[in-house]
């Protein structure tokens, strides 16, 4: 074993069940776990690193990216939005974009991604969508702690005109996918030192049958993995389910047995209560009842005027909150900012959706729905995954409180080394291996052949001008 002693002007460490500010200690690292946290040390180290500019916290858990797909979504998402689908970009950007994405460009996306993770602080995060297997190998060679899962479900949801949302469902019920995403998980188990494991993930409520979850439910259950499902992320989505079983869908999700502490639901945005739907319940109670997590993914939400109502109210209702960053940017730093700020909008008070409830959201709170004591956390025994901070720089200035500048005020740039299973990813702001050069490039080809298809996957073959058009018209000569 190689045993290396970081000392550090600042650590969060965990202490009696909540992360702690320990000022002028050290943290001891044996391979690729913590085995020491606190003042002082006195046992024989191999390697002595002594930081008192840095802050040193537990790496960042992105629990809700499409790691394959979401750095094309850059100045096409942004500042449109069909008014007939609630401003969604689901149901007419998405699968627009989706159809132009060749493999080679989803491969340009996912090695993007991983620099683009590395370099903000996620040092695990659970990826949904498709190439699975180039998936498990990037994440592998990035260095990164990655869980995988293909996504599957029973049909699809499309516009023919602009003006509804239809369904088109499969004869097999997504049963290939579902059989293929369980045999995924087996063939996963040992990945990269146990770094790259499986989950599964059906892809929507609305999309998914009932027999479909409750199959995945219990498969998830039987391979201890935790499941994923996108629900109650949009308008139509909430109207659709309540058509069909005159419940909300976490109502429905609930009554069919689906929800449970290893449950992670993407985005549970539109719920009871919320203002755009108008429908009086208590999904609240049910999703902390059964201790359901969510993950919110604010940036994703907020650029299009949308918020959770309210991530406070979530929070005192004592669900259990995590983060994902689900589109571009893909920065956890980013997404505790505009969670911090969004809560805050919109219950209209200055003193929730603090630091320290995204914070917890972004480490503790998605290890324990992950089941994994050992993450999230800088105690002895946790996994050696450590994100080292410049408190002196020019935005971290002047440093009083870590947590609060790290929130709202952090940069990239602010994060000098990460340390995943007590291996070093980043080093003085540099991802180790990455061709950052090679990597933007192919995502900018990749967007260039989408663009240039966008015809051919629009319900009205129109042109990507035309369904999101440039912010100025081009310099004429």
């Amino acid at each position: 074993m190689t045993t290396t002693l970081y000392r550090a002007g600042w650590i969060v460490a965990f202490q009696e069940g909540e992360h702690r500010v320990l000022r002028d200690g050290c943290v001891v690292v044996e391979d690729d776990r913590v085995t020491h946290v606190g003042p002082t040390y006195d046992g024989p180290v191999d390697r002595y690193v002594d930081t008192p500019d840095r802050i040193i916290t537990p790496g960042f858990i992105n629990t809700h990216a499409h790691l394959d797909e979401s750095p094309i979504d850059k100045s096409v998402q942004e500042d449109v939005g069909n008014r007939q689908f609630w401003l969604t970009g689901l149901i007419e950007i998405l699968p627009t974009e989706m159809a132009g994405l060749d493999e080679e460009g989803a491969r340009a996306c996912l090695d993007y991604s991983m620099i683009e993770l590395a370099r903000t602080g996620t040092t695990t995060v659970l990826q949904m969508g498709g190439i699975e297997e180039y998936a498990a190998y990037a994440i592998e060679a990035s260095g990164l702690r990655g869980y995988v899962a293909p996504m599957y479900r029973s049909g699809r949801w499309f516009t023919p005109d602009g003006r509804r949302v239809d369904y088109a469902w499969d004869a097999d019920d997504g049963r290939p996918g579902f059989e293929a995403a369980t045999a995924y998980v087996e063939r996963l188990r040992g990945r990269g030192d146990g770094r790259v494991q499986g989950f599964l993930a059906p892809a929507q409520v609305d999309t998914c049958s009932e027999a479909l979850l409750r199959d995945s439910r219990a498969a998830a259950d039987d391979l201890g993995v935790p499941i994923s499902l996108h629900a109650s992320q949009g308008v139509w989505e909430f109207q659709e389910m309540t058509r069909r079983h005159g419940r909300t869908p976490v109502e429905w999700l609930s009554d069919i047995g689906f929800l449970g502490p290893r449950t992670v639901l993407g985005h549970a945005i539109f719920i009871s209560g919320n203002s755009w739907v108008n429908f009086a319940g208590d999904d609240l109670g049910l999703l902390a009842a059964s201790g359901t997590s969510v993950s919110y993914n604010a940036w994703c939400f907020i650029r299009r005027g949308l918020v959770m109502e309210s991530f406070p109210e979530y929070v005192e209702a004592g669900v259990n909150m995590c983060l994902g960053t689900d589109t571009a940017p893909q920065s956890m730093i980013e997404s505790l900012r505009w969670t911090a700020i969004a809560g805050k909008v919109a219950a209209r008070r200055t003193d929730v959706s603090t630091a320290r409830q995204v914070f917890d959201a972004a480490t503790v709170n998605a290890a324990d729905m992950l089941g994994r004591p050992d993450l999230g956390r800088i105690a002895p025994g946790a996994k050696a995954d450590l994100l080292f901070w410049r408190a002196d720089g020019f935005t971290m200035t002047p440093m009083r409180d870590p947590i609060r500048n790290l929130v709202y005020y952090a940069q990239a740039s602010d994060l000098s080394d990460v340390l995943v299973d007590g291996r070093t990813v980043v080093e003085d702001g540099q991802v180790l291996g990455a061709d950052v050069e090679t990597a933007t490039r192919r995502v900018q080809e990749a967007g260039k052949r989408i663009w240039s298809r966008w015809p051919d996957g629009d319900w009205a073959g129109r042109t990507l001008d035309e369904v999101s058009p440039q912010t100025y018209a081009a310099y004429e000569d």
